[in-house]
């Protein structure tokens, strides 16, 4: 039995305890002990490479009548009385599979589109979307298959729950984790909830609509995390090393092609590739 005065090793403080021992079983004074990690900051660029220099395109590819560089910003526009098909633009100077992604994002005047990463340009679009075919239809060195981190304009409700969502983009797959879940895809087995993370609903309200968001992306092996302002809004976990989403791919940013306009700035990558 506990006397009053006594605590358990379990629940002492972890200030309180001594340093843990080195490999040798020694302690040492001034050897680190457990504390809190270090406050969230999407400017923390430390191993970060800046992808996109905010005054030229260089390394980057994507139809010249929508996407345009304004103030420092990457911007992609479609108007109204101009339809168009989806239309993306790729960092065409380097492919990743484990890497960090950090930006910043805003999506205005309705619409909207994501990030993309793991993605694969050139191939034909295999879904409908309006005014893909024809003069205006995309060419498909400006198409992405691939996983994509969703982010919608509120124009109604259900558009809204698709921020920060994970989506594959131009397969049948679809949307495999909705925002506030862990799902895994387990080789010859339906996709499973392993988890959840908070209400859909609730967790839009981390979203700020018209104005700037932090977007960050992880992705390890076959787990891939989406982040919008500090907040973790979705994982999906893909245990078959073959699928296509657990390739070498590229990143790039999507418009859809409802009228919009999509702002991108700050873009930085952490590569871990060998």
């Amino acid at each position: 039995m506990l006397h009053a005065q006594e605590v358990p090793p379990s629940l002492e403080s972890p200030s309180a305890r001594p340093p843990a021992p080195g490999p040798d079983g020694k302690t040492f004074p001034g050897m680190p002990k457990f504390h809190d990690p270090l406050p969230y900051d999407i400017d923390a660029h430390d191993g970060f490479t800046q992808i996109f220099d905010g005054k030229t395109m260089t390394g980057w590819d994507g139809d010249p009548t929508i996407w345009r560089i304004e103030d420092g910003v990457m911007i992609g526009e479609t108007l109204k009385d101009k339809p168009r098909g989806n239309s993306y633009i790729v960092y065409t100077a380097d492919k990743a599979k484990d890497f960090d992604l950090k930006l910043q994002m805003k999506i205005e005047n309705g619409g909207g589109g994501g990030i993309q990463y793991r993605s694969k340009a050139g191939v034909p679009w295999t879904r409908s979307q309006p005014a893909a075919a024809g003069p205006n239809g995309t060419p498909t060195k400006w198409l992405l298959t691939g996983p994509q981190a969703d982010f919608w304009y509120p124009v109604r409700q259900a558009s809204s729950d698709y921020t920060g969502q994970w989506y594959s983009e131009n397969t049948m797959q679809g949307i495999l984790a909705y925002r506030g879940q862990v799902t895994e895809a387990i080789p010859g087995q339906s996709n499973r909830l392993v988890g959840t993370i908070g209400d859909k609903r609730a967790l839009g309200g981390f979203v700020k609509h018209n104005e700037w968001n932090d977007y960050e992306i992880i992705a390890r092996g076959g787990v891939m995390m989406h982040i919008m302002n500090g907040q973790l809004m979705a994982i999906f976990i893909d245990d078959n090393p073959n699928d296509a989403n657990n390739q070498i791919g590229q990143i790039g940013f999507e418009i859809e092609s409802q009228p919009s306009k999509i702002s991108v700035r700050d873009i930085w990558w952490r590569k871990l590739d060998k």
